[in-house]
C-alpha cells in the first residue's frame, strides 16, 4: 500500500478530467496529448522532477488516461498515481515520440483530431516533428490555451493550498528581513530563507529566490552572490513559498539602514498597489487593472515611467518559472490584455519603481480575485522606513 499522500482527493481530479473532456467535446477533439507538467499534475497529481525526459499524458474523450514517460519513472508513477493512469514506459535507447505514436496507433487514435500543447517548454522541436510525421493522418490542433484556462480559476481546495503556500512565503520573507543587517553575506540571507522554507513545509519552488543588493538591482532575474551588505544597503528579495506545486510569490525592499528621503517613492508604490488590488474584481480586464497602476504613477508626476506589466497569474507551476501559463505572456496584468478577471484567479501583483527620477522601491504580493476586489494572501509588512 502506498504511503504517498496526494495533494487533493480523488473526486477533485475526477471533476477536473470531466471539465477537460467537456471542453474537448466542444472543440471536437478525440484525444489530448499533453506534455506540460502543470497540466499533467493538474489532472493526475503527478509531482516529481522527471519532466526533463519527455512525458505525454493521453486524455481521450472516453476510456483510460495513459501516461508515457521514461521506463525508470514507473516506481514514482505507481506510488503517486496507482490505478489512475495506464503507464507506458520507453527505454532510454528508444525515441520517445516514436514510442508515443505506436501507443496512439494501438488505441486507434492515429487518424483522429488530436489536441496538443504546441507552446510548451517541455517537448522538444524534434520530438514534436517526429510525432507529427509518424501520425500523418491525424489532425493536430493546438490545445495549449484550453488547458491553461481550465487551471486559471482555482477551486476552494486550491485556494486553501495557495493560502498555505502564502504562509510559507511569509515565513521565508521574515527570515530574510531578520537576517539582513550590515556586513552580512548575501549567502547567509539565502541560507536562512531556504532553511525556513524547508522547516515551514515548503517544496523547492519553480523560480528564485531572487536576493540581490542595491548595486545589482537592475538584474531582474539575478539572485544571490557572495558579497557582504554595506552599511546603507538595500536588499531586493522576491521569493515564493511552494506547497504541493502551488506558489504564492512575495517581494520586498529590505534596508540595512532606512534612507531618509524615500518616503515619496514608497508612498507612490504602495498607493498604486492598493488601487490595483481594489480594481481586481470579476468582469474587469487585465488592461483596466494595469491602467489603474499607471494612472497613479502618472498623477504622481512620473508619466515617463512605464512597466511592462503590473503582475501576472500564478498558481501551480514547475521549473523554470512560477508564472502560471509558463512562458505565455497573455495572462499578465498588462497594457492591451483582454483577459477577463474571474473570482478565484490568483495573481502576483507588483508595484515597482526602480530607476525612477525620485528613487527606487518595490513591493509585491499574491492576490486572490474576490467579488469585492483583490485579497492579498501574503501580508508581511510593506513599510521598512524609519519612523
Amino acid at each position: 500500500m502506498s504511503n504517498y499522500s496526494p495533494a487533493f482527493p480523488d473526486d477533485e481530479y475526477a471533476e477536473r478530467i470531466e471539465r477537460v473532456r467537456a471542453k474537448m467535446a466542444e472543440e471536437q477533439l478525440d484525444v489530448c496529448v499533453l506534455s506540460v507538467p502543470e497540466s499533467i499534475c493538474y489532472l493526475t497529481g503527478l509531482n516529481h522532477w522527471g519532466f526533463f525526459g519527455l512525458h505525454l499524458l493521453l486524455v481521450p474523450r472516453e476510456g483510460d488516461i495513459c501516461l508515457i514517460a521514461r521506463a525508470m519513472e514507473h516506481v514514482t508513477v505507481e506510488e503517486q498515481l496507482a490505478s489512475k493512469v495506464k503507464f507506458f514506459g520507453y527505454q532510454d535507447d528508444e525515441k520517445p515520440a516514436t514510442f508515443a505514436a505506436q501507443i496512439l496507433k494501438s488505441k486507434n487514435l492515429d487518424k483522429v483530431r488530436i489536441g496538443m500543447d504546441f507552446d510548451t517548454l517541455y517537448r522538444s522541436y524534434s520530438s514534436t516533428i517526429r510525432l507529427l510525421e509518424q501520425l500523418p493522418e491525424a489532425q493536430f490542433v493546438d490545445s495549449q490555451e484550453l488547458m491553461d484556462r481550465l487551471r486559471f480559476v482555482k477551486s476552494p481546495l486550491e485556494i486553501a493550498t495557495m493560502r498555505q503556500a502564502a504562509t510559507i512565503s511569509e515565513r521565508m520573507m521574515e527570515a530574510a528581513i531578520k537576517a539582513t543587517v550590515p556586513g552580512v553575506n548575501e549567502r547567509t540571507v539565502a541560507a536562512e530563507v531556504l532553511k525556513e522554507m524547508t522547516l515551514a513545509g515548503g517544496e523547492l519552488p519553480s523560480f528564485g529566490p531572487f536576493i540581490r543588493p542595491k548595486k545589482r538591482l537592475g538584474e531582474e532575474h539575478g539572485t544571490w552572490g557572495g558579497d557582504f551588505l554595506a552599511a546603507n544597503d538595500t536588499l531586493f528579495v522576491e521569493l515564493a513559498g511552494c506547497y504541493k506545486r502551488y506558489h504564492a510569490p512575495i517581494g520586498r525592499f529590505i534596508y540595512t539602514n532606512p534612507p531618509s528621503r524615500a518616503e515619496r517613492v514608497q508612498e507612490i508604490c504602495l498607493e498604486a498597489f492598493n488601487v490595483v488590488t481594489h480594481a481586481m474584481k470579476p468582469g474587469t480586464t487585465a488592461d483596466e487593472v494595469y491602467k489603474n497602476w499607471q494612472t497613479v504613477v502618472d498623477e504622481s508626476g512620473l508619466s515617463d515611467y512605464h512597466r511592462h506589466h503590473a503582475g501576472y497569474m500564478v498558481g501551480m507551476s514547475f521549473p523554470p518559472t512560477w508564472m502560471e501559463g509558463a512562458n505565455r505572456s497573455p495572462f499578465g496584468l498588462r497594457k492591451g490584455s483582454d483577459l477577463m478577471l474571474e473570482s478565484g484567479m490568483t495573481f502576483h501583483v507588483l508595484s515597482w519603481l526602480v530607476g525612477s527620477r525620485i528613487g527606487d522601491y518595490f513591493v509585491s504580493n499574491t492576490v486572490l480575485v474576490t467579488d469585492d476586489g483583490g485579497e492579498s494572501l501574503t501580508t508581511t509588512a510593506q513599510n521598512y522606513l524609519a519612523t
